[in-house]
């Protein structure tokens, strides 16, 4: 694949990076723990605030993903194993951390008949068993168009379903591996149907080179399927290797996309340059659930 320089980043995505205690602390236990994290694996701009506020986003399923995503730093291949043990480890992180909302991602697991999702839902049940009062979250994705896998998530009820729709309809193809928009709209209206009490959300990165009406149509096409919390932050080249940064829109273009997507019914939208799908997840929560509120 082609590739280009990375650009200069503009002054509103440079970020002070804090190594404190916290930090630094919970890298050793997750290492100890041999659990994964998208904040690593991922290059998340985020991680340093997060971890120091011991906050994280578990990756289960191991650390190799069966796409290659043209945005994506993580690696990719044909996984070895499954550990079967992870779920009570994602558990006893989340207890030590004294997390009042977990979020739970994966990479993809094609290989997998039913794409991870019984340890998606043995996870939900282990951190619900040992924290009860945490909310818990599950970043998944699209399972191929499975609806018994779904289904299997679903009956394990994570607090909050998320699935990424990543970019508009027209870019899809280009910037994603295997997915299609299609099947992540059918995927939320999905879930919606199998509970709806469970709250959706979708996450897009703009400045890939969509277009801004594109952008407005990716949150009719969310709403049109119910989905009720939207995040919408930054594309951030993670190597030369990756797709290139197409555009830097700035903090006051993402206040207006926030504008946007309330207008058009989302319960919450979380819309910022370095937002990204789990950043300040639990308000996004809390947030919602007062819109909600009668």
């Amino acid at each position: 694949m082609a590739t280009k320089p990375l650009q200069r980043k503009p002054e509103w995505l440079k970020i002070k990076l804090n190594t404190d205690d916290n930090f630094k602390d919970l890298k050793n236990m997750m290492r100890s723990k041999t659990l994964h994290t998208v904040c690593e694996e991922a290059k998340c701009p985020n991680i340093h605030e997060c971890w120091a506020n011991r906050t994280a986003t578990f990756m289960i399923l191991g650390d190799i993903c069966t796409r290659a995503c043209r945005f994506c730093a993580v690696k990719t291949g044909l996984p070895t194993e499954l550990d079967l043990q992870e779920p009570e480890r994602v558990a006893d992180a989340a207890a030590q951390m004294g997390l009042k909302h977990c979020v739970v991602t994966s990479v993809a697991r094609d290989d997998l008949k039913d794409g991870g999702a019984t340890i998606f839902a043995e996870t939900i049940r282990a951190v619900r068993s040992k924290v009860p009062f945490c909310g818990v979250e599950v970043l998944i994705p699209d399972f191929m168009g499975d609806e018994a896998s779904l289904q299997i998530v679903m009956d394990a009820k994570p607090d909050i379903l998320n699935h990424n729709i990543e970019t508009v309809e027209r870019m899809s193809d280009h910037v994603r591996a295997k997915a299609k928009y299609s099947r992540s709209l059918e995927l939320l209206a999905r879930a919606k149907k199998m509970n709806l009490d469970i709250p959706t959300k979708s996450s897009i990165m703009i400045g890939v080179g969509e277009e801004w009406d594109e952008i407005l149509q990716t949150m009719d096409d969310l709403r049109r399927h119910d989905c009720d919390i939207m995040t919408i932050g930054q594309y951030l080249q993670p190597t030369r290797k990756h797709l290139a940064v197409e555009k830097y829109y700035t903090p006051e273009q993402f206040a207006l996309l926030k504008e946007e997507g309330m207008k058009r019914g989302f319960k919450h939208v979380e819309s910022g340059p370095l937002v990204r799908s789990s950043y300040h997840a639990h308000e996004q929560v809390r947030s919602a659930s007062q819109t909600s509120a009668p």
